[in-house]
């Protein structure tokens, strides 16, 4: 018999928040064009947890991931 997964309406789907290391291996970039990225706009902006901790929603960096495997804007 399957596992019932019980939600509560309205509930926010949980998103893994990924640290810097986490982001270039997602991303296939480094520290220094991650941040050149958003600056400019073209990669999500971090979340700031602390004054010195800054993270992104796995979402976020996947879907980014995705579109420039669709040929989405140069990161160039």
């Amino acid at each position: 018999m399957p596992a019932l997964v019980h939600t509560t309406p309205g509930a926010v789907p949980r998103d893994r928040l990924l640290r810097l290391p986490q982001v270039e291996d997602a991303a296939g970039i480094k520290k220094s064009t991650v941040y050149a990225l958003v600056r400019e706009g073209k990669f999500p902006a971090p979340v700031r947890i602390t004054r010195r901790l800054s993270v992104w929603p796995e979402s976020a960096v996947l879907a980014w991931v995705q579109t420039q495997i669709r040929g989405g804007a140069n990161h160039e």
